[in-house]
């Protein structure tokens, strides 16, 4: 059960009968009325806005639309307060006994409590990760995998149909130095010197490895073949290479995408060719020079005549290069035909997961999709920020084995996926993170990921003593919900109760926001208002989960255990970490 829709359907419901009553003129827009928890708890149970968005087009003082609200609202049987703040907020209090039999719905509900249909099973694609296949992933492109993963998996709960998506930027001149480099690795694995790593090739030890496997597989077939002849060759190898170890990388954190594109594909598909031929029609297209940019200068900046992209004309602020002088395109161009290709498949809603080096590649690429589709298609771009990998507060030294920077496997292989992913969404994406190793694996109020999985680990415990204490009671979610609740008047079990029926709410507002760190958010509240409530009971031995001699009153406060974990566990199921019933010290 979502409360807040229970309500919103409710308030609804009093403006559609004021219309028909005249008191408010019919046919209002009321979409922009909303029922939410009040910022400040002191104020009540549930805050509307309804008056305020109103008043404008009612042409009415929004107090005065705010009269009539009330008047109805306070028949409700689930209001026992209701009152207007400051210009015109509504302001109400809930009884009791509804948040009670709303935790008995939650019970009956388990694990699906939480699932939404706002989505209406509306396509989007999420794009994440999408690294170059020239080495391994290293721990930025952690953070932009745990958020586009679980934005994917947020969108999917609020009823959305996903698809995760990975581009594999297969063509340029990346994967060409990438096949050259590991060509001397090929010739090395055959027993030739070959000194150093020139500069511009990639130094990484990790192409040893694809040296060694394509001198195994092909022996000396390319030793004294033209570069024209092996160069497509071990550029395939080395792609694909890198690719099966970048899957891996994704597997081990959990991170399972299902369309891998190909830009080459694409490519030579004609999609580009194409897409530049649309937009020629559509006279989005012009020759000229642009004037060199501020600061650092962009590789498809030149000071001659080429052809630009009317990008100006759909918010942008400047046109932007698409094809060079020499007649090539630019990448910008590829990017172009990728998001119309996406809109072909039925993307109207497109997210793409970018690091923050991308950010200057943001206005141009939303004004392409809006050219290139009409106004129907719509980008958003998560740009995450930095990740400073730091041990005990310093830094940590970059990875042997890839030679400029510390790979992803190594951050899961020292701390686990589960820390991974949860640290990784302590932030918005667009703010940068601290992630030390000694911090985020310690046992402490001050590391989020372990004092929610203490809530939880400590909601297991509880339990397993209860059923050794309640012979023969039935403490599944499914088996408590039944159990009457009403012995549980504390303001510290009420609030509890109140927080963890937010959690339906937070899924959708959260997934129509595109912040997965919503989530974790939300779980350090609730893991905080029950650690609270542990404490609570140490010092007052009535408030003590387990009482002796009052089943009755136990069994109550294990439903609201079984509620807090039930909830716990499906929280940490979108952001992809595994609850645990025990935590080792």
């Amino acid at each position: 059960m979502n409360v807040f829709r229970y309500f919103q359907n409710k308030l609804n419901a009093e403006i559609e009968a004021l219309f028909v009553e005249g008191a408010l003129p019919a046919g209002l827009d009321i979409s922009r009325a909303t029922v939410e928890p009040p910022r400040d708890p002191s104020h009540g149970d549930i805050a509307s806005n309804a008056a305020m968005v109103l008043a404008k087009p009612a042409k009415m003082k929004p107090r005065d639309i705010a009269e009539l609200l009330i008047a109805k609202m306070r028949a409700w049987d689930e209001v026992s307060d209701a009152e207007i703040a400051g210009p015109g907020f509504i302001n109400l209090r809930i009884v009791d006994g509804f948040w009670r039999a709303a935790v008995a719905d939650l019970l009956r509900e388990g694990t699906d409590f939480g699932q939404s249909n706002v989505g209406a099973g509306k396509k989007v694609m999420v794009e994440y990760v999408s690294a170059n296949p020239t080495g391994p992933l290293h721990a930025a492109h952690a953070r932009g995998a745990v958020v586009g993963d679980a934005l994917a998996a947020l969108l999917a709960k609020a009823g959305f149909a996903v698809t995760r998506e990975y581009y594999i930027n297969d063509a340029g001149a990346q994967v060409d130095v990438l096949a050259r480099t590991a060509y001397l690795r090929y010739r090395e694995a055959l027993g030739e010197d070959i000194g150093a790593i020139p500069e511009g090739y990639y130094p990484g030890a990790y192409l040893i490895e694809v040296g060694e496997a394509l001198a195994a597989r092909d022996g000396d077939k390319w030793l004294q073949a033209d570069e024209t002849i092996w160069l497509p060759e071990i550029r395939a190898f080395a792609i694909a290479h890198q690719m099966d170890g970048i899957k891996a990388d994704l597997g081990q954190l959990g991170v399972d995408i299902e369309v891998f594109s190909s830009e080459k594909a694409l490519v030579e598909a004609g999609a580009v060719d194409s897409v530049m031929q649309t937009l020629e029609d559509r006279d989005l297209l012009y020759t000229g020079v642009l004037q060199p940019p501020k600061g650092k200068q962009p590789d498809d900046w030149e000071p001659r005549p080429q052809r630009l992209f009317k990008a100006m004309q759909f918010g942008d602020d400047v046109d932007r290069p698409i094809q060079k002088s020499d007649g090539s395109w630019t990448y910008f161009a590829n990017d172009v035909a990728y998001h119309l290709d996406k809109y072909k498949r039925g993307f109207t809603e497109m997210i793409d997961v970018w690091g923050a080096d991308h950010g200057g590649y943001v206005k141009r690429m939303k004004a392409a999709v809006k050219a290139v589709t009409d106004g129907k298609g719509v980008l958003d771009v998560k740009l995450c920020q930095l990740v400073h990998l730091m041990d005990d507060g310093k830094p940590v030294k970059m990875s042997k084995r890839a030679g400029t920077f510390v790979t992803m496997r190594d951050v899961i292989d020292s701390v686990g996926k589960d820390v991974l992913r949860f640290i990784m969404l302590t932030r918005r994406n667009d703010q940068t993170i601290d992630f030390d190793f000694k911090k985020v694996t310690e046992q402490s109020r001050e590391n989020p990921v372990f004092y929610v999985q203490y809530a939880h680990a400590r909601c297991h415990s509880v339990l397993r003593h209860a059923a050794e204490a309640l012979d023969g009671a039935d403490l599944s979610a499914s088996g408590l919900a039944p159990v009457a609740l009403d012995r549980l008047t504390d303001p510290a079990e009420l609030g509890l109760m109140k927080l963890l029926l937010e959690w339906p709410r937070t899924v959708e507002s959260a997934a129509e926001a595109h912040e997965p760190h919503r989530i974790a958010f939300y779980l350090g509240d609730v893991a905080t208002e029950f650690h609270g409530l542990w404490n609570k009971g140490k010092e007052d031995t009535t408030l003590r989960f387990l009482v002796d001699d009052d089943r009755e009153l136990t069994m109550a406060r294990m439903a609201l255990i079984r509620a807090t974990q039930t909830v716990i566990a499906s929280g940490l199921s979108v952001i992809g970490v595994e609850p645990v019933e025990e935590l080792r010290a």
